[in-house]
């Protein structure tokens, strides 16, 4: 018999979906209650029913895995992918249309803020009643209570009704619920989000822990570096379909190449004609390189990478310089870099033809995260704009280092910053 947690053969979700016909106008319940009304005094028939159609809409599609006891499976997809269905399913929340599931063992669930409290009941109430809900005997949850308060920080509102406790401390109350009532299974959707930096570090480490125990962790997320650090197994999602299964690394890549609006690592026009830019000059190619020089979209934030920018100079007496912006997930522009700013940009004579330009990102500079580079040709004296690529590429920065990294952990948790330099320091006692 195969050693399996949790198993899923054939999955399937399929809503009803209604929609108003076209050329009719909104149906409020007076409508109804008009139509109800004629019909009654024989009038007319309700017409109510023939003014929607109705759509079959298959949220998650004959979606079939196995999971492992310790395993640390990340679930990935974009918005509308099938993810937080496949929770609630696993999670006896709704039932399948189609398929069948199989779970061994006791499963904890952290879908969203206050799923599994009663908003009437105090904290110290909602904790037994969880703990009862999962199958535990009382004396079992009091051997727990302590440790559970400990990690929520909520010790001065434990005998508060839960529904005056704001959103984070809802959340940190209901995973360490979660995640200290020793689960065979701890299903969490991406509801860390909720807590702060120092919050959300307990929290992954305690996933961590959970798996470290034998025990299962399934976790949603759109953020790739927390996905890769807790994970040693992803599943991408599209269109309720399993898309690819298998190594985070490899798996988050799929995501951010098929998933994502975004170029790859590198983009290449090869009709000259057509490719960004004017007569004085056109993009040919955008690149991210690794410390090797090869086009890669996982760079180690630990190692020097490279942005190189290519493109066709159709001569003259301006003087075009390569430009980029370094923009963040969260489309924040990082920094900006041109060619010009370097003594060689001066020092180079420009002859018609092709021109390669590279920029130097050095090691120990980036924060981990998800970026995209607008790439641009200018000149200055006048000050034009000759060609520009606002997502010419993208690429994943990724901290490789073994434990806890290089520089340590942070003291609140995660570090901050957009980026994250290792600067020079100079520490003397007497």
């Amino acid at each position: 018999m195969s050693d399996y947690v949790i198993k899923i053969e054939g999955l399937g979700k399929k809503y009803l979906l209604q929609h108003q016909a076209a050329g009719k106008r909104y149906v409020a319940l007076r409508d109804v209650l008009a139509d109800k009304a004629q019909s009654l005094f024989g009038n007319r028939k309700p017409e109510i029913g023939n003014r929607n159609s109705v759509e079959e809409f298959w949220a998650l599609k004959d979606v079939s895995f196995e999971v492992q006891p310790g395993e640390a499976v990340g679930i990935i997809g974009r918005n509308g992918a099938g993810k937080s269905t496949l929770l609630k399913l696993l999670s006896r929340i709704t039932e399948p249309t189609t398929g069948r599931m199989r779970l061994r063992g006791r499963v904890a669930s952290l879908l969203e803020v206050g799923t599994g409290f009663h908003p009437e009941l105090t904290g110290r109430e909602n904790i037994f009643l969880n703990g009862a809900v999962l199958g535990m005997p009382r004396a079992e949850i009091k051997k727990k209570f302590d440790e559970i308060v400990d990690f929520a920080e909520v010790e001065k509102f434990l005998d508060t009704p839960v529904k005056r406790y704001s959103s984070g401390m809802y959340m940190r109350l209901a995973f360490a619920v979660a995640a200290h009532l020793d689960p065979e299974i701890l299903i969490v959707d991406e509801v860390l989000a909720v807590g702060d930096a120092q919050f959300q570090k307990k929290c992954l480490g305690k996933m961590q822990d959970v798996g470290a125990q034998g025990r299962t962790v399934l976790f949603v997320s759109h953020s790739m570096p927390v996905v890769l650090r807790l994970c040693n197994r992803v599943m991408l999602l599209k269109d309720g379909q399993v898309l690819a299964d298998g190594l985070p690394e490899s798996v988050t890549k799929a995501y951010l190449n098929v998933a994502s609006n975004l170029a790859s690592a590198q983009r290449v026009w090869g009709d000259g004609n057509k490719a960004p830019g004017d007569d004085v000059a056109r993009l040919h190619a955008v690149r991210v390189l690794d410390k090797n020089l090869q086009p890669n979209d996982s760079i180690d934030i630990n190692s020097e990478c490279f942005i190189q920018i290519e493109y066709y100079y159709n001569g003259g007496d301006l003087r075009p310089t390569a430009t980029f912006h370094l923009i963040n997930e969260f489309g924040t522009v990082l920094f900006a870099s041109a060619d010009f700013n370097n003594v060689t940009w001066h020092q180079t004579k420009r002859t018609k033809g092709l021109v390669c330009t590279r920029c130097r990102i050095p090691a120990h500079f980036l924060a981990e995260g998800q970026f995209s580079v607008l790439a641009a040709v200018c000149t200055y004296n006048p000050n034009m704009v000759h060609a520009m690529e606002p997502s010419a590429v993208f690429f994943q920065g990724v901290d490789r280092s073994e434990g806890d990294g290089v520089r340590g952990e942070y003291v609140g948790g995660a570090w901050p910053g957009v980026v994250r330099p290792m600067l020079a320091w100079e520490v003397s006692s007497s």
